[in-house]
């Protein structure tokens, strides 16, 4: 072990020299001390616009208005989002409690809305089953979804309000009443369908089938309709193929002047629904040459996805109204100018992070400058009113150059925001 031992430490010794050696040598190369330079003035730049880059988002937060348990807490806060703001304020979430919007939302403006709803005690009633939880969930499909009970589309549920089961509160009673799947060989394809029909007639006009003369159904139309029965509908003399086709999800969107503008919330998670077509399939020496749709039943039942949509425009953008912005137009403004400065009044162009105070307006007249980044930012001068220069720091001035240029250039917001989609600029 020794000898080895010696034999290795030899190694690496002549290992080391060599690489002095050849260090000494590329010292003494006339263009070493340059690039050395150059390499670590460059790290050092870097690792100093990286620090006042943060310090400069640290030193301009946004204010946040909070609401939970009847209470409003107004703070200035420079977290990047819902969820790291709460934690810093030990604003706890019990069980069930719902967040609008999303703790992974970013706070991005000032006067940024946040609601705490605290869930209250639940009782699901499936069938036989019963189960407790703790829900702020705002329809009877959501609070069943929290509670981890899976509901289908055609099954039905409903909240009633109940004297509580726990310490004399008020709580809610959400009643699913199933719907009955059954298995259909619907021409030859198979489905399931799920129907609250009491017989093989109601079922199918429920699903709106239309049976033809020549049309077999393998079961009686007052046969009951039981779990899991099958049911055959062929049609004879035809060549016929069944496809499945998707049913888009309905979005119904509720404006909700608790959220900031441009913030959306889901209480409701939809889903697309499905349907079954079968098509007449004409065919000569073998090969189709058309097909005809004879037939569409609704196998499932889309659900509607239910989005409150922030309508509160206090803060900065509630400066678009003060600008003459209509509001058919708030949507267009605000994706523009949230991608063109992040609807910061005082960033020039090339400046990234948060929103640096007041330094100054560019002297390089091609560089922007403002919410809609004004090249030069001089131009809207010709919108302030009286010609002063509040151009450099009003919100609403700008604004005003802003819905000038998207309508002297585009011919209005809807145009611009196109614009901005096919190239990134406008």
């Amino acid at each position: 072990m020794h000898k080895k031992f010696k034999r290795v430490t030899g190694s690496y010794r002549k290992n080391h020299t060599k690489h002095v050696a050849r260090a000494r040598v590329a010292a003494r190369h006339p263009f070493a001390v340059p690039v050395i330079t150059i390499s670590s003035l460059i790290v050092l730049t870097g690792l100093i616009l990286l620090i006042f880059s943060r310090q400069g988002e640290a030193a301009n937060p946004n204010v946040v208005v909070i609401s939970y348990d009847n209470t409003q807490q107004i703070v200035s806060s420079a977290e990047p989002t819902v969820g790291t703001l709460l934690t810093k304020l030990n604003l706890k979430l019990n069980e069930g409690d719902v967040v609008e919007p999303v703790v992974t939302t970013k706070i991005q403006q000032d006067d940024f809305r946040i609601n705490i709803y605290r869930a209250v005690p639940v009782e699901i009633i499936d069938g036989a089953q019963k189960q407790f939880a703790f829900s702020a969930a705002s329809t009877s499909r959501s609070v069943a979804r929290q509670a981890g009970v899976t509901v289908f589309p055609e099954d039905n549920v409903e909240t009633k309000p109940v004297t509580s089961f726990v310490d004399g509160a008020i709580g809610q009673q959400v009643i699913v009443d199933r719907a009955i799947p059954i298995s259909v060989n619907l021409y030859g394809s198979m489905v399931v369908m799920r129907t609250h029909a009491d017989t093989v007639r109601e079922l199918l006009a429920e699903k709106k089938v239309k049976l033809l003369p020549q049309d077999i159904v393998n079961l009686s139309l007052d046969t009951p309709i039981t779990a899991n029965a099958q049911l055959s509908v062929i049609r004879n003399g035809l060549s016929t193929v069944t496809v499945q086709e998707d049913i888009p999800m309905p979005v119904q969107l509720i404006p909700d002047n608790t959220l900031s503008y441009g913030v959306s919330a889901v209480r409701q998670q939809g889903a697309a629904g499905k349907r079954a077509v079968t098509y007449e399939i004409n065919t000569q020496n073998g090969k189709e040459v058309s097909r005809k749709a004879i037939q569409t039943v609704i196998i499932q039942q889309p659900v509607t996805q239910i989005t409150a949509q922030g309508s509160n425009l206090s803060g900065i953008k509630g400066d678009m109204a003060l600008a003459g912005i209509a509001p058919s137009d708030y949507v267009y403004a605000d994706y523009i100018i949230s991608k063109e400065s992040g609807w910061c009044p005082t960033k020039w162009q090339g400046e990234y992070g948060g929103c640096p105070p007041y330094h100054g307006t560019p002297t390089d007249p091609s560089t922007g400058y403002g919410l809609c980044q004004s090249t030069p930012g001089s131009k809207m001068a010709n919108v302030s009113r009286g010609g002063g220069p509040d151009w450099g720091t009003n919100p609403v001035t700008q604004l005003r150059w802003c819905s000038f240029y998207a309508n002297s250039r585009h011919g209005g917001w809807a145009n611009a925001y196109n614009y901005w989609l096919r190239n990134h600029n406008w």
